[in-house]
């Protein structure tokens, strides 16, 4: 069995579970991602997951995962903050080819591999950005623009809300992916979503691999604008976390 078969065999039965079906197109854009993430993880840290399984399944499977809770089909823009190597974005974007994505990196190395990928998966209205979130939450073009925002970064929720939640639209949402044992960090974030205009919507917890990959996901609705505070500037929301004093 070759490496491309590992790959789409081992989305089956997940898919199925999330009622997705698998064109000829998305399982080439997603073996060629497959390739460029090998390849450039060979000279630089995108991630520690480089198997096909694993890539399959911790990467591809979990970026969409959400799809089972929310009706992403009625979402027409996401930010997806902190992306790394694209995750969960270009996943959300090869499966869901309708919505506008934009990936946000702090690390220009990694934005060149992006936009890499973006050119040559030829995934049409995805850009990729080199910048911090506290700054670009600040842009007008960003600011309060998106449907959507996701993160599978691994800040703690108070700090991520502060650099997630300026970019959603009122009526739109946040969507953080967390560890199903992140009871104290989603307490501890309540004070931090209120006060950035936010409300805690659901928070829904799957295994699609029984037991192997637990995922939660915290969804956080943006209920009024985020005061033009924040965030505030780059370094201070992890330095010093909206927490109710």
């Amino acid at each position: 069995m070759n490496w491309k078969t590992i790959i789409i065999k081992q989305l089956q039965d997940p898919l199925k579970t999330l009622n997705i079906v698998l064109n000829a197109h998305q399982e080439e854009q997603i073996c060629k991602y497959y390739e460029k993430l090998k390849e450039w993880n060979s000279v630089m840290n995108l991630t520690a997951i480089v198997d096909e399984v694993e890539f399959a399944t911790k990467h591809i499977i979990d970026s969409i995962a959400l799809a089972k809770y929310i009706d992403i089909f009625q979402i027409n823009t996401i930010i997806d903050i902190g992306t790394g190597a694209g995750l969960p974005g270009i996943p959300l974007k090869i499966f869901f080819p309708h919505i506008e994505i934009t990936l946000v990196d702090s690390l220009n190395k990694r934005i060149n591999f992006l936009n890499e990928v973006i050119r040559d998966l030829e995934l049409k209205d995805t850009v990729a950005i080199h910048g911090r979130a506290e700054e670009l939450g600040r842009d007008l073009d960003y600011r309060e623009y998106y449907d959507c925002c996701v993160s599978r970064a691994v800040s703690q929720l108070p700090v991520l809300s502060e650099y997630c939640i300026p970019f959603v639209k009122v009526g739109g949402s946040f969507i953080a992916y967390k560890s199903v044992n992140s009871d104290e960090e989603i307490e501890a974030s309540e004070y931090a979503i209120e006060v950035l205009g936010g409300k805690i919507l659901k928070i829904e917890d799957i295994d699609l691999l029984d037991g192997d990959m637990p995922r939660r996901f915290v969804m956080i609705d943006k209920i009024v604008e985020t005061p033009e505070r924040y965030p505030r500037r780059a370094g201070v929301p992890q330095k010093k976390p909206l927490m109710k004093s």
